[in-house]
């Protein structure tokens, strides 16, 4: 997640980045938000949208276009220039 806290620094005014814990405690998790993530990122614990999108770990990521529609996502980490080039098509389609 840190490269997503980095990437996200670029896209802050076309992209909302939300990182979602879950099967953790409250106090935990917001130990590791503040280790790992600048306000870039939202945060919260939900482990609901785990069973939403088919979470089965992490890291496990999600991009959902503005009329929220799934338009990718992925499981494990993914090399940052990848994670670029799926987040351009994703404000250059507008969606």
């Amino acid at each position: 997640m840190p490269v997503i806290d980095s990437i996200a620094g670029d896209y802050l005014d076309e992209v909302a980045f939300v990182a979602v814990a879950g099967r953790s405690s409250f106090d935990r998790t917001a130990a590791e938000a503040e280790r790992l993530f600048s306000e870039n990122l939202r945060w919260g614990l939900d482990e609901s949208i785990w069973d939403l999108y088919g979470v089965f770990g992490q890291p496990y990521t999600v991009l959902i276009s503005g009329d929220d529609r799934q338009v990718d996502a992925w499981f494990g980490l993914r090399a940052e220039d990848d994670i670029r080039a799926s987040l351009d098509e994703l404000v250059a389609a507008g969606i």
